[in-house]
């Protein structure tokens, strides 16, 4: 990993110390696996983390984010979650809707079931805005994660913790700068989408040569495959193509096969397909933001302001990234993005 080392080393200290502080509390209480499914409120299973769970109070939480189905980011994601949930003594329910609007709602009714927390994403935080106040008011903790971190203090959560999507955009600039490209195309799978949005920013602000956002229906693969192929059949000049989701990566190669580009392919996000194009150079460089982290944390944050009222990170920004990994790094990553957690 390279590029945004210097980004992340002031960060990483502070996620360490907030999470050997969790497993610590986990140990002193008597301590010893999906976002691409839509809604799911199945309750977490107590021996995932292998071993007993905590000798707390009986906790339920609840994560709500703006996953489209199929995107395999938020399998990562509650793939952590599941495991600290299992660890604390906690019952995990899980939906998602990538509409605003209906995310709301799902908030709605888990403030309804009067849960113990709630983790939620600001992907559309004008439509999230209400009601995570609403939660909030009722006194029910609120953790951010993953996306619209700005909003995050004002709308009364503990916490948010996930990556600066402008500082992550900012180091592809970069990257595609050491690389030597020219003109590149930012494919934003999801309109409105605020972080996707800050992500084509911070890379036009920090390359040096041209950007062009295209907007793509993320949750129809093979229209999205069929936009890229045509935009690179008509702007031969493009020699990078920048997707913000991983299974936009693979769909991106397949257009340039059939465009018959050169574009250089580099994404946002980690999978196990991802790991194995970077093997075979088909894709240059993937940003890594930790999804599962951004899972674990939020649920041991929860936990944790409970039984022990810490918050995590001291209401600051927990960033979980960005990392930038490339062909090198893919004999330490291969067995974790196979296992789901990273």
């Amino acid at each position: 990993m390279r590029n945004a080392r210097t980004v992340l080393r002031a960060h990483r200290a502070r996620t360490a110390a907030a999470l050997l502080a969790a497993l610590a509390l986990a140990a002193t209480a008597g301590c010893s696996s999906s976002g691409g499914k839509g809604a799911d409120d199945k309750p977490s299973d107590g021996a995932a983390a292998g071993g007993k769970p905590a000798a707390t109070e009986r906790m339920k939480i609840a994560m709500v984010t703006h996953s489209g189905e199929g995107d395999t980011f938020w399998d990562i994601v509650q793939s952590g979650a599941k495991v600290a949930a299992s660890k604390d003594n906690v019952e995990f329910l899980y939906a998602a809707n990538k509409e605003g609007k209906e995310q709301a709602q799902l908030v709605q009714t888990y403030i309804d079931q009067k849960v113990d927390g709630i983790v939620v994403t600001l992907a559309k935080p004008e439509a999230m805005q209400d009601v995570v106040k609403k939660a909030v008011a009722a006194g029910i903790p609120v953790v951010t994660i993953n996306s619209g971190a700005e909003f995050s203090k004002e709308l009364g959560a503990l916490g948010h913790i996930g990556q600066d999507e402008s500082v992550a955009g900012e180091a592809v600039g970069e990257e595609l700068n050491r690389r030597g490209k020219q003109k590149a195309l930012c494919v934003i799978h999801e309109q409105g989408n605020v972080s996707l949005e800050a992500r084509c920013a911070g890379v036009k602000k920090t390359f040096r040569g041209t950007v062009e956002n295209l907007n793509v229906e993320g949750t129809n693969m093979p229209a999205s495959t069929s936009s890229i192929e045509a935009k690179l059949q008509s702007s031969k000049d493009i020699d990078a193509v920048v997707t913000l989701g991983a299974p936009f990566a693979a769909a991106s190669v397949q257009a340039r096969e059939g465009a018959g580009s050169k574009a250089e392919i580099d994404t946002f996000d980690l999978n196990a397909e991802v790991v194995k194009r970077l093997k075979a150079k088909e894709i240059g460089f993937a940003v890594d933001q930790q999804p599962y982290l951004q899972g674990y944390l939020a649920v041991d944050e929860l936990w944790l302001h409970k039984v022990n009222g810490n918050v995590i990170g001291g209401g600051k920004p927990v960033l979980t990234g960005p990392a930038l990994v490339t062909e090198k790094d893919v004999p330490a990553l291969e067995k974790l993005t196979a296992d789901g957690t990273r």
